[in-house]
């Protein structure tokens, strides 16, 4: 599947909210390294986030309705109280129906309305669990799943974007799906917390289809029935680090051609009944949908309409009553990612009008949030990272002119995107109504689906925004070629603006060449400065390229987590990369600063100790034993200890600072010390 954002933070990529109010511009803060967190007895060169940070982990409890604690979730919880405060602000008034305003605060309403929600039972969905009762021939269910698409299906995953080999215009594009588990080994492994995990997935499943009114025996069988097809499902799925190589997971058909591979898939008629117009798919993982066409004829037909049942319940849980809300947090929170006690009500239904209505609750918030003065400091920020990038890269050893003559270019083609969209989604034929909040959500739902299948031919729009203004992350997106930092992450931890250049460099700097190097990792480098998936390397350059990326896949994957779990070292390249090239070119970009080229100490360490510690305490999280496993699996994002240690240990840069010599744990020898970028 081609990736259409590369966060900075995977385990949080639906993290909220925001900056510094408008009357609050001018930062009161006068500390911006925690000194007390730190754990002085540590010696940096052995380990360095420890000596940043281990205090801090010593005495911080993650909270019970946590999956994890540190700075990604402070932040969040901070801006989740003042998006709450909007919330609640607006919902108070009465405001002309159709508003944004009115759009807003009765779709909060609506979800904070569980005396109706509870009246209403099970009323929402009985139309579509009477619905695929109806069903008799795969082809129903086909035509069916057509539908269901819009409020949530479960056989075909779709999405519209950009056609990576046509970046300009937009292509429909089918994707594996029909897994409720993380990913497809967790279906075969068979060490003791994964079948812990399947078991409890039965045990959910069960749960949701007695709730439905099914006697427990039934439900238990259909249960078994599920876990037993979503099995078979996964032998044709591709792993987390099969989905990173862009080239394979790009395929392109004739609609008519893709029948041939799917002989009991009519693609003509599941896409004129899904109501797009198109001749051209792409399919991520061919292998998926080949199976699929067996699976219809192959499996019994009541389990696969058990299995689009389960899609519809699980899929309207956190919008049923309490009993199927406590259901999903059983196994989707507890189970998988170890967190004890439910999020507050509050706290479930801001996100989801964030993740609903972003658009319109980004107005709401850049009328009080965020500062014209940030929004400069950052653009400057930007731009001195780039322009030391662009330094960094003509000076390159190892890389011909040739190469570097396009390298350059397609960073001075970096779109910048900072704060909130200049253009926002009006969501014109969105319905909300204060006491219907599954009906709200289909709505929702249903119209971002019709604004989806419209865009398929027509041209890219790259105005457009992934994420949300208010959310507490950034990314680089390889067919937009372009950086993106909503206004969420902008604000301390990662940027003050009162901070000094050492501490910015070190967090949102370090964040900004991130993002900047995800264009030129693994996966970005095989996108040209137009965003099209095209091959732009002298063959040399390349080869030089991969034997540099196979140190650092090397170095992750001798990184071990609590239950002597490694880390993946391919999954977690292209962040790996992103992490070491753009801490290299931060710290390069503060060293042009003033305070970069003084001594001056501050809190007792030296300008660029303190930049070093900035980063190190940016990445101070606490994660849950559950919550650990579950990445470590999943996510390509390396754990924090790791995101710390591990690009400083490649750094002459750090060796110089903190006097790391070969007897020293971090040192790595310098055959072993990769710089690419």
């Amino acid at each position: 599947m081609n990736s259409l954002r590369i966060p900075i933070y995977f385990a949080l990529a639906a993290v909220t909210f925001v900056a510094c109010q408008k009357e609050e511009s001018k930062s009161t803060r006068t500390s911006f390294l925690d000194i007390s967190g730190m754990d002085t007895t540590a010696n940096p060169a052995d380990d360095f986030f420890q000596y940043a940070s281990g205090n801090w982990l010593k005495n911080t409890q993650i909270p019970a309705d946590q999956t994890g604690w540190g700075s990604f979730y402070t932040l969040y919880e901070e801006n989740l109280q003042k998006l709450h405060g909007i919330l609640e602000e607006t919902s108070k008034t009465s405001h002309p129906k159709g508003s944004l305003e009115q759009k807003v605060g009765d779709f909060y309403l609506s979800g904070m309305d569980t005396t109706t929600i509870e009246k209403k039972g099970m009323e929402p969905i009985k139309g579509y669990l009477t619905e695929i009762d109806n069903l008799k021939t795969p082809q129903d269910i086909l035509d069916y799943t057509a539908k269901l698409e819009s409020v949530g299906g479960v056989w075909v995953a779709y999405y519209i974007g950009a056609d990576e080999k046509n970046p300009g215009y937009n292509a429909l594009q089918l994707a594996q799906t029909a897994l409720s588990l993380p990913e497809k080994d967790y279906y075969t492994r068979t060490d003791d917390e994964t079948k812990k995990i399947r078991e409890a997935f039965k045990k959910y499943v069960a749960t949701l289809f007695t709730l439905s009114g099914v006697d427990e025996a039934t439900a238990q069988k259909k249960a078994e029935g599920i876990l037993k097809l979503e099995t078979e499902v996964a032998k044709s799925h591709r792993s987390p680090v099969e989905l990173r190589d862009p080239e394979k997971n790009y395929n392109k058909f004739a609609v008519k051609d893709l029948n041939k591979l799917t002989p009991n898939i009519d693609w003509v008629r599941f896409i004129q009944k899904m109501g797009a117009k198109t001749d051209t798919v792409i399919v991520g993982q061919p292998d998926y949908y080949k199976a699929l066409s067996t699976h219809l004829k192959s499996q019994p037909i009541e389990v696969l309409k058990d299995r689009m049942k389960l899609s519809v319940l699980s899929g309207a849980a956190s919008s049923l009553t309490k009993a199927f809300r406590d259901a999903r947090f059983e196994f989707y929170g507890k189970t998988l990612n170890g967190q004890q006690v439910e999020d507050a009500r509050w706290k479930q239904i801001t996100n989801e009008v964030d993740g609903g209505l972003g658009d319109l609750l980004g107005q709401l918030f850049a009328k009080k949030y965020f500062t014209a003065e940030a929004k400069t400091r950052m653009n400057e920020l930007v731009n001195n990272l780039q322009d030391v990038y662009r330094e960094r890269i003509n000076r390159l050893d190892w890389m011909s002119d040739s190469t570097k003559v396009e390298a350059v270019k397609k960073l001075n083609a970096f779109i910048k995107k900072i704060g909130y969209p200049d253009k926002w989604e009006e969501y014109k034929d969105v319905e909300i109504v204060k006491d219907n909040f599954f009906g709200n959500k289909t709505s929702i739902a249903i119209s971002q689906a019709k604004r989806d299948l419209a865009k398929i031919g027509k041209p890219v729009d790259k105005t457009e925004w992934g994420m949300s203004a208010p959310t507490v992350n950034a990314y680089y997106n390889p067919t937009f070629n372009e950086i993106v930092f909503p206004a969420g992450i902008l604000q301390f931890p990662f940027f003050d603006n009162a901070a000094d250049d050492a501490i910015n460099y070190g967090a949102i700097g370090a964040v900004i060449g991130h993002e900047m190097t995800h264009g030129f990792d693994d996966q970005g480098r095989q996108y040209n400065y137009m965003g099209m998936l095209q091959n732009w390397w002298k063959p040399t350059d390349s080869d030089k390229f991969k034997r540099k990326a196979l140190i650092v896949v090397k170095q992750y994957d001798g990184y071990k987590v609590p239950d002597n779990m490694s880390v993946n070292g391919q999954l977690t390249l292209g962040e790996n990369l992103a992490d070491l090239g753009g801490l290299s070119i931060a710290y390069e970009a503060f060293l042009k600063t003033k305070q970069g080229q003084s001594n001056e100490k501050v809190d007792g360490f030296t300008p660029k100790q303190r930049f070093f510690l900035s980063y190190g305490q940016v990445w101070r999280i606490k994660n849950r034993d559950e919550t650990m496993r579950l990445r470590i699996n999943a996510d390509p994002h390396s754990p924090e200890r790791f995101r710390v240690n591990g690009p400083l240990s490649n750094m002459d840069e750090f060796y110089e600072v903190f006097n790391v010599k070969p007897n020293n744990k971090m040192y790595r020898p310098d055959s072993l010390r990769v710089k690419i970028w």
